[in-house]
């Protein structure tokens, strides 16, 4: 009777807190924004109050190669954004493009004149969004400011009611603006190539197929004219802008897409991690409410949940519907190619989870490298466990299972030894 009753509550609590989705992180067992972080940037904050760290102040070119330094952030995995659709909107202009970097847990960002942006990620909360001046008043010191304000965007609209990070192609007028009647579109790894960076510049080959990126539209009355052709392939980008005031002259294609699976895929540990952590929350709760033994495994709704969480990030993971590389593939800079694919762990055969296919799809291992990222190896027990228990399944099942029908046998096998050998609680 008591399990019946547990599992009509969870019910009926799951859907008043699904009507709230919006908030789901500011409160328990979250508390995102009340929660002090525990990321690379608190870290460094504390380095920084007790006199031990200092960073360079009055050069905000100085202090980004610093910080891509500290946060293990490469040079080389720089992208350029001109449409406004980020916090420092009056900087970014087809002419003044943001410029972004990522590691594996954290992303900065710099529009020039501006403070730069940081998201680091915590193990518990996710992304936390910060703003550091480089140029901050004679008497006052450098310090990472968390901003709330980074929420409106990052914190559910375009992400999946998580903090989260992103990536989104619009339809850019001449100024930067998005054409909102045109809509936008957040990308990730099942995106097709076609759609994807809008309000983008792109460096490097890609062959026929076209894409978004490079070029602005016009808008007359509620006709708008937006003609792609001419920015496609393109290795030089100072024919748009003067590229003089940045240090690296690339927005290169390889990057973007890596950055776009990182940032779906961060998400989505993001949001499976929270659903768990309330799914446990929520059980604890009403099983002390109800005077039933506390149980640490998840049963009822709690179980539907996680085993709802654990088909998303192993969807996630293992690239299901991967969207296909134009015919010839993808060519970007080497430097992005080499430095990435050297920070990555590797098998006693020196294979990796980044090594690049760039030819029909993205990587040539097709289970993501985020299986080392602070996020997944903070998930709960309780997702976890499944999480790992059903990714080894699948790379040893005598077949492969149909819902990842598009790993082959031996792309299994050559997973499974990686894994094996790189991979902890593998």
């Amino acid at each position: 009777m008591t399990c019946l009753l547990s599992l009509l509550t969870l019910v009926i609590l799951s859907f008043a807190i699904s009507c709230h989705a919006g908030d789901e992180y500011e409160n328990a067992p979250i508390h995102y924004s009340a929660t002090a972080p525990n990321d690379l940037t608190a870290q460094l904050q504390k380095q920084m109050d007790v006199g031990t760290l200092q960073l360079p102040r009055g050069d905000a070119w100085k202090l980004m190669s610093e910080l891509q330094k500290r946060y293990g952030v490469l040079p080389s995995s720089q992208t350029m954004v001109f449409s406004k659709t980020s916090k420092q909107n009056d900087l970014i202009h087809p002419a003044t493009p943001r410029v972004i970097y990522f590691g594996d847990n954290a992303y900065l960002g710099y529009s020039v004149g501006g403070s730069i942006e940081v998201a680091a990620i915590d193990p518990k909360l996710g992304p936390v969004f910060y703003l550091i001046d480089p140029e901050p008043r004679r008497n006052r010191p450098l310090r990472f400011e968390r901003d709330p304000g980074c929420l409106s965007c990052h914190g559910g609209p375009f992400s999946p009611d998580v903090p989260g990070v992103l990536v989104r192609s619009v339809i850019p007028g001449t100024e930067g603006h998005p054409l909102m009647s045109q809509g936008s579109k957040v990308v990730d790894t099942t995106t097709p190539f076609g759609e994807r960076w809008g309000g983008w510049y792109v460096t490097g080959k890609h062959g026929k197929l076209t894409h978004r990126g490079n070029t602005t539209a016009k808008e007359e009355g509620e006709v708008v004219s937006f003609d792609a052709s001419g920015g496609q392939n393109i290795a030089d980008l100072s024919r748009f802008f003067d590229t003089s005031p940045y240090p690296i002259k690339t927005s290169d294609i390889v990057a973007l897409m890596v950055l776009e699976h990182q940032t779906s895929t961060q998400n989505i540990l993001t949001k499976a991690h929270h659903t768990a952590m309330r799914a446990m929350h929520m059980q604890t709760s009403l099983q002390r409410e109800l005077g039933e033994t506390v149980r640490q495994e998840p049963c009822g709704t709690a179980e539907r949940m996680i085993t709802l969480a654990t088909e998303d990030v192993l969807d996630a993971i293992l690239f299901k519907e991967e969207a296909v590389l134009p015919d010839g593939g993808i060519e970007g800079t080497q430097a992005f190619v080499d430095e990435f694919s050297a920070s990555a762990p590797l098998s006693k055969e020196g294979r990796s989870l980044k090594d690049f296919q760039l030819l029909g799809r993205l990587f040539k291992y097709r289970c993501s490298y985020m299986v080392y990222s602070v996020t997944f190896q903070h998930l709960i027990p309780q997702l976890k466990t499944p999480v790992m228990k059903q990714l080894k399944a699948v790379m040893t099942a005598h077949q492969t299972p149909e819902r990842y029908a598009h790993l082959s046998d031996s792309e299994r096998k050559s997973i499974h030894k990686i894994l094996t050998d790189t991979l902890a609680d593998y």
